[in-house]
């Protein structure tokens, strides 16, 4: 049985499935069907390994430190597990995020076999999948340094293509290995030229999934790009602690030259092998590539919450909340949310960064972060608001305790809908049911707690001159938040 870890970077804060994805809340963290989400997904699918005597030890995670109550969260809540999660200050790109992870795994005086995946990939043939992973091992196994090729299924112009050289056999002389020799990496192309890749049949979609010995990784980068290395080392080796997650040197790390692993490594090492995947692969880069991958009803549309569709054609249609309704229309993605709603057509999807820049430009919030907004402690959603108040329904989890905290600019008011707050305002503790409320003044030293079994859900009612949530002075917390 060969112990492999698997590194699961989950740094990426796009917002292409906006407006269900937002910087604060990226698709990976999103449940495209109802059920896991994508993070969760990719962990999941690594368990049945042991049919090709592959034992996948706990993963290593490396994520934006903004999301790291997120991941925290969503590991807790399927009952995985991690060796580490690494936060990353700022995002430097994929080669020294493996870098850091492959530091990491070295640690304990081991060398193990890593296997790089992205937390936000979609993979539906799970068995092709542990296929290409074994194939892969034999390679990595003799020190290579293997990337996994998707078999393309069409004339792709959104996806890096990598040409494959000749068939290598393994060290026994099986050409039955399923590897190749790379001859090139290619950006993405233009049409035509994707047709030509695709007739060729040497081509393959660069999946940005790759494995390699832990060792073999840092040599070639030491070799190609050794700052890259140094920079990973030092805001490793002063990194510190923090509950669940390692928290790097932030200075360290900002001076680290910001590059991908296909740029930084692949594309220079003579020891790169390709080994195919044909596993019904989709990196959910757009809301028509989800479109494509869904099950769809007699006339071509994916329905999702509650939506109405009368005479509409070939389109994706996602409510939240609300009741969404289609005449007449063929073509589109509407996606509707508590705060924003999305009308496209499916071929102009990939422009939705169009809309997130003029959200910027206008100084609005819609492009960061959603109407509802998730803490270690549960999760807020903010109702309403307006000159001088605003309203939220908070919910907290069993246990969870919000910071010791107090506002200057702005009261407020809870009233208990289910469950039981222990509120704490200045030096005297109480405790608040349903249908009660208390009043918390403006600069009053004050926290909220969750000491029963069950989700505390409240309404708190703001008021003040300013409502921000940078008016938050903390004395303690238990998440170590500032």
């Amino acid at each position: 049985m060969t112990a492999i870890v698997p590194i699961v970077m989950a740094g990426g804060s796009g917002t292409r499935l906006w407006p269900l994805s937002r910087a604060l809340y990226p698709k990976q963290f999103l449940s495209l069907d109802g059920k896991q989400t994508m993070l969760q997904q990719t962990l999941t699918r690594l368990s049945g390994m042991d049919e090709y005597s592959i034992h996948c030890k706990d993963s290593i995670l490396i994520c934006n430190e903004e999301h790291r109550f997120i991941v925290a969260e969503q590991l807790r809540a399927a009952s995985l597990n991690s060796e580490s999660i690494i936060l990353e200050p700022v995002g430097r790109n994929t080669a020294p995020a493996i870098a850091l992870a492959a530091l990491q795994a070295q640690r304990n005086g081991e060398d193990p076999i890593l296997l790089i995946l992205a937390a936000d990939h979609l993979i539906q043939n799970i068995s092709g999948f542990h296929e290409s992973i074994a194939n892969a091992l034999v390679h990595a196994l003799e020190d290579k340094l293997v990337t996994f090729g998707i078999e393309p299924s069409s004339p792709e112009t959104g996806y890096g293509y990598i040409q494959r050289g000749d068939s290598l056999s393994d060290a026994q002389g099986n050409n039955e290995s399923l590897g190749y020799s790379v001859m090139r990496f290619v950006e993405k192309p233009d049409r035509e030229t994707a047709q030509a890749y695709l007739d060729s049949g040497e081509y393959y979609w660069n999946s940005g999934m790759f494995m390699f010995r832990a060792s073999r990784y840092l040599e070639e980068l030491k070799r190609f790009n050794p700052e890259m290395l140094e920079c990973c080392e030092e805001s490793l080796r002063t990194a510190t602690e923090d509950l669940d997650f390692l928290r790097l040197n932030k200075e360290a790390f900002l001076q680290c030259p910001d590059d991908s692993i296909d740029y930084a490594v692949m594309e220079k090492t003579k020891h790169a092998v390709v080994v195919p995947m044909n596993a019904e692969w989709n990196d959910v880069g757009s809301w028509s590539s989800l479109w494509d991958v869904k099950a769809k009803d007699d006339c071509g549309n994916v329905l999702n919450g509650d939506v109405v569709a009368h005479k509409t054609e070939d389109s994706y249609i996602h409510s939240e909340g609300r009741l969404v309704t289609t005449l007449g229309v063929q073509n589109l993605v509407v996606v509707e949310t508590k705060d924003a709603v999305l009308v496209a057509q499916k071929d102009s999807v990939q422009d939705v960064k169009a809309i997130i820049q003029e959200l910027k430009d206008q100084g609005r919030n819609e492009w960061y972060q959603s109407r509802e907004v998730y803490r270690p402690w549960g999760i807020y959603d903010s109702v309403d608001s307006g000159e001088r108040y605003q309203v939220k329904r908070i919910t907290v989890k069993p246990g969870a305790k919000l910071s010791v905290q107090m506002h200057y600019h702005r009261a407020e008011h809870w009233i208990v809908v289910s469950g039981t707050a222990k509120v704490t305002l200045a030096d005297d503790s109480f405790l608040v049911t349903e249908n009660e409320s208390t009043y918390i003044p403006v600069g009053s030293v004050h926290a909220l707690e969750n000491p029963g079994s069950i989700p505390l859900e409240l309404i708190e009612v703001q008021s003040g001159s300013y409502l921000g949530e940078d008016d938050i002075v903390r004395f303690s917390d238990r998440y170590g938040r500032s």
